[in-house]
């Protein structure tokens, strides 16, 4: 089996790269920027991205993409991912944009998908609420039909970026009555229609990634409604394989171990260089990351021979998820009491890389499905194990 990429494969793979060595400052370490570098930066790499229709390349052209492989997408998010480019992923290019084009009505296609290939709407996903997270299809905001319009009241969170999102994708209950998975549907939302409240979040690494949003009494028209009514549950499922596919998890951990390596064999302390025991526990990462990656690259193989992934996105979610913790606690206990520096710090090692990471990795196995959750899709439909 040929585990390598073509030559064509390879020079777009550079092409990318002297993309992001012109456009990216030179002193670039992504998240040491913090959120307001990335909000400076991030729109003018993504408009420049969107004149190459790079942003959803995979997309067919009649929709504003290129036509371009699967494989090629992965490339392109494998770099940008290693690089911690900004502008460069989008959820409305990862599933919203997707979900349309297979459920959305020729209108709503014509209405959504221009403006997510050019960059103009930012779109957030507004699925998790206070009391349905794990179990999505207990949620509870409603939405009911009152003449041409539907009237939404309720609650959601976790929502990433909504206070950055001109639309968000909305599962909301149309039938109370029926049972669970069989009473949602799914809206498109303008985020500044009245009612509508955003109300950012800080996580323990002091970064507002994510939101509660409120709706009281939001009207949208009838004509916002995606796909088939009570159906959404379905819709929302398809949608989120999309999001659990991609190969971020993977790349940002490349580039991670990699410093940690440099690190180790710059380090003045012969004895920490020749630890074994430092060597093994970083030889595991690596071999973590091989494996993971090529679960990675699965993925796109699948979509390029018409296939859907479904459990074997999961499994690179899962997989990912936990690496990126394994990875930032090693990174942390090796560099010991340094380790807890945050990026400000001036003695804070790979620009307080670390820290930021392994704060943030906590939320990794519970963000876009628990792990718990993952084992159970994997076991039920890869497995064909009893639920």
């Amino acid at each position: 089996m040929d585990f390598t990429f073509s030559d064509e494969e390879e020079k777009f793979r550079e092409e990318v790269r002297e993309f992001l060595r012109q456009e990216l400052p030179a002193d670039w370490d992504g998240g040491a920027y913090g959120e307001e570098g990335a909000e400076e930066v991030g729109p003018r790499i993504t408009k420049k991205l969107a004149e190459r229709k790079w942003l959803a390349m995979a997309w067919p052209k009649e929709y504003g993409g290129l036509g371009a492989p699967h494989m090629r997408q992965l490339i392109y998010n494998e770099e940008m991912s290693y690089n911690a480019a900004p502008g460069g992923y989008s959820m409305g290019v990862a599933w919203v944009g997707p979900a349309v084009m297979l459920y959305g009505s020729e209108d709503q296609k014509q209405r959504f998908l221009p403006g997510i290939t050019s960059g103009e709407d930012v779109w957030c996903t507004l699925y998790s609420e206070p009391e349905a997270g794990s179990d999505l299809a207990a949620l509870q905001t409603r939405a009911v039909q009152d003449g041409d319009d539907f009237v939404i009241n309720g609650q959601k969170i976790w929502t990433s970026g909504a206070q950055r999102s001109d639309w968000g994708w909305l599962a909301a209950r149309t039938d109370p009555e029926a049972p669970k998975h069989k009473g949602i549907t799914t809206f498109a939302v303008k985020m500044d229609t009245p009612g509508v409240t955003v109300r950012p979040l800080v996580n323990m690494a002091g970064q507002s990634g994510f939101s509660e949003v409120f709706f009281e009494n939001v009207r949208i028209p009838k004509d916002n409604l995606v796909g088939e009514l009570n159906r959404g549950w379905y819709q929302v499922a398809v949608a989120l394989d999309f999001e659990r596919s991609g190969i971020q998890a993977y790349a940002g951990g490349r580039r991670t171990l990699e410093r940690l390596v440099e690190f180790v064999q710059e380090h003045p302390d012969e004895t920490v260089r020749r630890n074994p025991a430092i060597r093994n526990r970083l030889a595991d990462r690596a071999i973590e990351l091989a494996a993971g990656t090529n679960i990675a690259y699965r993925i796109p193989w699948m979509q390029s021979k018409g296939l859907i992934p479904n459990y074997e996105a999961s499994i690179s979610k899962l997989y990912g998820s936990e690496f990126s913790q394994r990875l930032a606690l090693t990174g942390v206990q090796l560099l010991g009491m340094y380790g807890g520096l945050e990026p400000e710090s001036k003695w804070a090692p790979m620009k307080g890389r670390l820290e930021r990471s392994y704060l943030q990795a906590v939320s990794s196995t519970i963000a876009a499905g628990t792990s718990e959750v993952q084992r159970g899709i994997i076991a039920t439909r890869g497995l064909g194990l009893p639920r």
